[in-house]
């Protein structure tokens, strides 16, 4: 079989997985991980403006990945990061450490390098578990994996995956450097669910633990 072929046979496979999540899917997954986002990764009282953005522009060099899974689909919720003080410094904030605690401004060394990525890889498991918890209103049966860390040049191999819907998103904030999420789901049936206005509202409330 010629490069051409296997080419033809891979776009065919892609568009047989977008074609089962419908437009209602697409708009609630990326509604309700924003409003996850919103309750994880942004300090109480702060503003943020959440935008989707291009692959290209993801200058991150790690990201943690988080996987949800269901019979019906696997999505990935992948945090961009790099480890620099003010990333750090915003993580510090979010869970309550101190800043040499996650090694800002240089410090801290192998140690505070860990301390960061537990405050990061906390914030990650706040956020699938809010998102977690708001598709299991229209999925049983969901299972959250733990976080592991992988090169964010990965993102460029998703399609690899047949997905059936990507999104890369930029978090901005006043006093915090810009953060990246990527989404991305793989159907293994037909997606049809919408996000409704109360539901939306509803998404505000604490997070069980369990």
């Amino acid at each position: 079989m010629s490069a051409n072929d296997m080419d033809e046979l891979q776009a065919v496979a892609q568009s047989l997985a977008d074609e089962r999540i419908s437009a209602s899917a697409r708009d609630g997954f990326d509604t309700l991980l924003q409003q996850a986002l919103r309750g994880s990764l942004v300090p109480s009282g702060a503003d943020a403006v959440i935008t989707a953005v291009e692959v290209d522009d993801l200058a991150e060099k790690k990201m943690v990945v988080l996987t949800i899974s269901s019979y019906l689909f696997r999505l990935m919720v992948m945090f961009h990061f790099t480890l620099d003080a003010a990333t750090k410094e915003h993580f510090a904030r979010l869970t309550g450490a101190s800043a040499a605690e996650v090694g800002a401004g240089g410090a801290g060394g192998a140690e505070g390098e860990q301390a960061f990525m537990d405050a990061l890889a906390e914030c990650g498991n706040l956020c699938c578990g809010i998102f977690n918890r708001e598709l299991g209103r229209f999925f049983p049966h969901l299972g959250m994996s733990t976080p592991n860390v992988i090169d964010t040049q990965c993102v460029h191999y998703l399609q690899k995956l047949r997905h059936a819907h990507v999104r890369h998103f930029a978090i901005d904030l006043a006093e915090s450097p810009r953060l990246h999420v990527s989404l991305c789901v793989s159907a293994y049936d037909r997606l049809d669910f919408a996000v409704s206005a109360e539901e939306q509202a509803d998404t505000t409330g604490e997070l069980e633990l369990f």
